[in-house]
């Protein structure tokens, strides 16, 4: 390919609201251009670094016998009607009309289209398993669309969904899918770990999400480097305590607390750790109060209410008028002796003693309350995990990292076909639900998790196993044949056995060099002033040494240290 009809329209500036270094990059080096917020044009460099990495998912997802498909971008109300996902899917459900005034929306996911897809066609369980995957663009209206192709409204997605008649067979498919994906993202090149997950709007029992080791990760993974434990922080399971405090209970003193807002402010009046105080919630879980009481250092974990109390709804914060219509008292000043509603106690405040809690009155706080004093519902784990805490294995401490999450795969179940009427005769001639696996990687999301991990000041160092090109030939000056005629027959000779990008620009030199580093090919070869003696200067992108290479060791000395 020559760079001079190429479009790579290169930036020295972007913009301030690109706060990743991906999404610096990219728009620097000539791969995006934002049509709108969360909408980007894929530029020549970015297809084909897309293409690449849909090879590689390609032939893993084949290699676990997955049918590619495409299917429709566009689907019909009727079918989320039949999930129950139209409503429940939330605002980020990108709905339209047709001029018949016929409600549509555009994919964020593909369960309810391929449930249709099969439910006419698969009727005995002989067809079965069957897996069928695409590679297709994804919408969803983000809240906050951020870090370029990250968080987008508009997305590359593979989608797989696997169909089987026991559970045996979906516990070998989504293990099979596990390791495709082990491979895919080694091949890659990226540093990922699989952690436990929440299913999320997917829905399901059982997930892994495959998450890339970054610093701009939006998710924390929470490790232990004692075993191979690891989980995303909305599904680190805390352990149960073994002992209580030894402390000897006292009796309950009301104490006037005005003006407390928070509980460092209570802890600094009672003159205790922040720890030795508790925080209380009140939570609506579908459609009913609840209260949750924790210590007072940790934070509520509303996707472990949700497990907790399966739920088919969020849990979310209770409305603060619907708290002052039960208890005649705000948010900050409540507490669970003579609860009006159901009290649930967090693990790590179920050992205190003596901790203070709100009055259920403003501006007042009991303090030596003990467990004696209040009904509880139940006990559970309600809280976050905080770094060193011990593993839910009992391996050593955890660790956190930040991490941009790939890829995911669940285990459905039987939640779309019960509701889409997905049936097959099993081997008794029994009608009975299918069961369904669910497989995702974020392609646009792996390109920038790519360029996250591969790079320096100066720009991208594609990895050989997705580079857009091989080689970058730097032809020093386009108008002299002494430089024209080498670079052209190089050009020729290297592009039998590699992807070539020439670069045949009337341009400065510093231009030239600049836009290499930036575009980021894993070899440069320079033809310039040492092409008369019949030598090119080459450099791989991840090293600063130069080598003078004779045109005739070229290709040899490009097979041996490429790699």
């Amino acid at each position: 390919m020559r760079q001079s009809k190429m479009f790579i329209p290169t930036q020295r500036e972007v913009p301030a609201s690109a706060e990743s270094l991906s999404h610096q990059l990219m728009l620097k080096s000539g791969m995006i251009k934002q049509l709108a917020r969360g909408v980007y044009t894929y530029l020549p460099i970015t297809k084909m670094v897309l293409k690449n990495i849909e090879e590689i998912v390609r032939e893993e997802m084949n290699q676990v016998g997955g049918n590619e498909v495409q299917m429709p971008v566009l689907a019909p109300k009727e079918l989320w009607e039949e999930s129950g996902r139209w409503e429940k899917y939330g605002k980020e459900l990108i709905r339209l009309k047709d001029r018949h005034d016929r409600d549509f929306l555009l994919g964020p996911t593909h369960e309810e289209v391929v449930v249709d897809l099969v439910r006419d066609e698969l009727k005995s369980y002989k067809r079965l398993p069957l897996t069928i995957y695409q590679i297709q663009t994804k919408f969803r209206d983000e809240l906050r669309p951020r870090f370029g192709l990250l968080r987008g409204r508009e997305f590359m997605m593979k989608d797989a969904y696997s169909f089987h008649v026991d559970q045996e067979s979906l516990t070998k498919t989504y293990n099979d899918m596990y390791g495709a994906y082990e491979k895919i993202f080694s091949r890659i090149g990226l540093d990922y770990r699989a952690v436990e997950a929440d299913s999320g709007a997917i829905g399901g029992s059982h997930t892994h999400e495959f998450m890339a080791l970054s610093e701009i990760g939006e998710d924390t993974i929470v490790f232990s480097e004692a075993s191979d434990y690891a989980a995303n922080i909305e599904k680190a399971q805390c352990l149960r305590p073994e002992t209580k405090s030894d402390e000897v209970e006292k009796d309950i003193e009301k104490i006037e607390t005005p003006n407390i807002k928070s509980v460092d402010e209570l802890a600094e009046l009672l003159g205790v750790k922040v720890e030795e105080t508790t925080k209380t919630m009140v939570v609506e879980v579908d459609g009913e109060l609840k209260m949750i009481v924790i210590r007072g250092d940790h934070e509520l974990n509303t996707v472990k209410l949700k497990t907790f109390f399966n739920s088919k709804t969020e849990p979310e914060l209770a409305d603060e008028t619907d708290i002052l219509e039960v208890f005649n008292a705000h948010g900050g000043s409540l507490g669970p002796v003579n609860s009006k509603i159901p009290v649930y106690i967090d693990y790590q405040v179920e050992v205190m003693k003596n901790f203070p809690v709100g009055a259920n009155e403003d501006n007042y706080h009991l303090k030596n309350v003990n467990l004696k004093d209040f009904e509880v519902e139940a006990f559970g784990d309600f809280r976050f995990i905080t770094e060193g805490e011990m593993a839910p294995d009992g391996s050593g401490p955890v660790k956190f990292r930040e991490g941009i999450e790939v890829g995911q795969v669940f285990e459905l179940g039987t939640e779309y076909s019960e509701s889409m009427n997905l049936t097959v005769l099993n081997d008794k001639g029994k009608s009975v639900p299918v069961l369904m696996g669910c497989y995702g990687i974020g392609i646009s999301r792996t390109l920038s998790a790519i360029v996250e991990k591969y790079h320096d000041d100066n720009g991208i160092m594609w990895p050989k196993s997705v580079t857009p090109f091989d080689i970058h030939i730097v032809m020093m000056n386009v108008k002299k044949d002494e430089f024209v005629e080498p670079a052209e027959t190089l050009y020729n000779s290297l592009s039998k056995d590699f992807k070539v990008l020439l670069d045949d620009r009337d341009e400065r030199a510093g231009v030239k060099f600049n836009d290499s580093d930036l575009i980021g090919i894993p070899v440069r070869v320079v033809v310039g002033r040492g092409i008369k003696d019949g030598v090119v200067e080459v450099k791989f992108r991840n090293s600063d040494e130069k080598h003078d290479v004779k045109l005739e060791d070229l290709k040899s000395f490009i097979e041996e240290h490429y790699a």
